[in-house]
């Protein structure tokens, strides 16, 4: 089902954009990294404080100044569009994606105490009320698979966290138990987890159990930013299998067709796509954060790698020749979400306070940059089987031309005969210049059409 049918909005000239009636979003091409930025209220200790308010959204717009203006594809909260509609304007259309074969990832950015948490709703419990965008992309999967009942689905669930630059599974319990997970490159140029633990899962229940056991032994800690402060980059990865029969090559219309033309009904077809749904830990500032020991290396290594982060950007964002993905393990696993196979949207997440002006101007700086990345999505296809399926379109449609030829043939030749009694000794009516060149056309064509059939057969035996 397309994101056009399912009235949901899709990637249209390289940007994400509302479908209108009539026109098919982008699928196989370049397109643009979505931004949207999400300005949290103020909060009871910066009104305490008396903090004001020092950013400016433009009425109707998605246009944020602070001391300088910039443009997203999105501005939700502090005057602009609700916060409540940035799931179904921004997410709704990777998971429609999804199904159709695309990978997808959304992920949060932004200062320590700024909302990324909320907003990616990391800390959602089965029964709890379904805040932020992972909630909600669990009940919209499972929604679509119980609606579609022509597909086999298998649904697998992840999560990781980024703790001082060592990668920790969440889902094994017992620390002991723990083993070493690696970045792995993968044929593609993409990357994967190896020794990261994937669990199935059969429902929304099920999958928002996983996520609340990960999140109660992801690092956090509290500092003078923030009591609950993450401590650590989270990723939660669903992947989504799919089987479904798709109508294959039917039986060929001529009498006496072999059995191996007749091969394709009930071809099987086979997609993988997988949704990133990254909370990445706040950049802090010592004298803020008042951060001393543990906090305090923990902050360093969150900045360190949150700088790779804005130096990939800067590199994609200037179409630069070398991209630094090597420099954390952070921007390793991102290497598909920016820049490679992926549909993505990143949120930046913002404190209105003039307290924050500084870090506030940083994460809209880099947000801005982050929207000139384009990204590469295809879809994730069993390769064999979509070669299978291609030799057989190539199949039908020379089959096809070859039993036009045929037909065109025989009502020539039946025209040829009742209007000229008498043919010469090669064949061709006597005295007519233009049927005979016709004639012979179609037979050069016929032949042609006919060793195309027979090099087919041949390609698809070798498969």
């Amino acid at each position: 089902m397309s994101v056009l049918e399912t009235g949901g909005r899709g990637f249209l000239n390289g940007r994400l954009t509302e479908d209108q009636p009539g026109e098919a979003s982008t699928s196989e091409a370049d397109c643009k990294v979505c931004v949207a930025v999400h300005v949290r209220p103020l909060i009871d200790t910066e009104a305490v404080e008396g903090c004001q308010s020092t950013l400016q959204v433009t009425a109707g717009q998605p246009q944020i100044s602070c001391g300088q203006s910039y443009t997203y594809d999105h501005v939700f909260g502090g005057g602009g569009t609700h916060p409540d509609l940035l799931y179904d304007r921004c997410v709704m259309p990777l998971v429609h994606g999804l199904f159709r074969g695309y990978n997808a990832t959304v992920f949060a950015y932004g200062q320590t105490g700024s909302g990324k948490t909320y907003t990616m709703g990391s800390a959602f419990n089965a029964g709890g009320p379904a805040r932020g965008v992972i909630p909600k992309v669990m009940e919209a999967i499972f929604a679509r698979i119980s609606s579609n009942k022509d597909t086999g689905f298998t649904v697998r669930v992840g999560f990781v966290e980024i703790h001082r630059e060592d990668i920790r599974d969440l889902l094994v319990l017992d620390p002991r138990a723990q083993s070493a997970v690696h970045i792995r490159e993968v044929a593609g140029g993409g990357v994967c987890l190896a020794g990261a633990t994937e669990k199935e899962v059969g429902s929304q229940a099920e999958m928002a159990d996983v996520l609340a056991q990960g999140s109660l032994l992801r690092a956090t800690g509290s500092t003078g930013m923030n009591k609950h402060s993450s401590r650590s980059h989270a990723i939660f990865t669903i992947t989504l299998e799919q089987r479904r029969e798709i109508p294959g090559v039917a039986a060929g219309a001529e009498s006496g067709s072999d059995d191996e033309e007749a091969m394709g009904a009930g071809e099987t077809e086979y997609l993988c796509a997988k949704m990133h749904l990254v909370d990445l830990a706040g950049s802090e500032r010592v004298k803020r954060t008042k951060a001393e020991g543990t906090r305090l290396k923990e902050g360093i290594d969150i900045n360190k790698g949150l700088l790779a982060l804005g130096n990939v950007i800067n590199a994609l964002a200037e179409g630069k020749a070398h991209v630094p993905y090597r420099d954390s393990r952070l921007t390793r696993m991102l290497q598909d979400s920016l820049g490679g196979n992926s549909r993505t949207v990143m949120i930046a997440c913002v404190s209105p306070a003039d307290i924050n002006l500084d870090e506030t101007a940083n994460t809209l700086r880099y947000a801005a940059r982050a929207r000139n990345i384009s990204n590469k999505p295809v879809v994730n296809r069993d390769p064999v089987v979509a070669q299978i399926a291609h030799l057989r379109q190539m199949l039908a449609a020379a089959r096809s031309e070859n039993q036009t030829l045929k037909h065109k043939l025989g009502g020539d030749v039946a025209q040829l005969e009742g209007s000229r009694g008498t043919w010469d000794s090669a064949g061709i009516p006597s005295g007519d210049d233009i049927l005979a060149e016709q004639f012979e056309e179609l037979q050069r064509r016929h032949s042609k059409t006919e060793l195309d059939n027979a090099s087919l057969r041949l390609q698809l035996v070798s498969v």
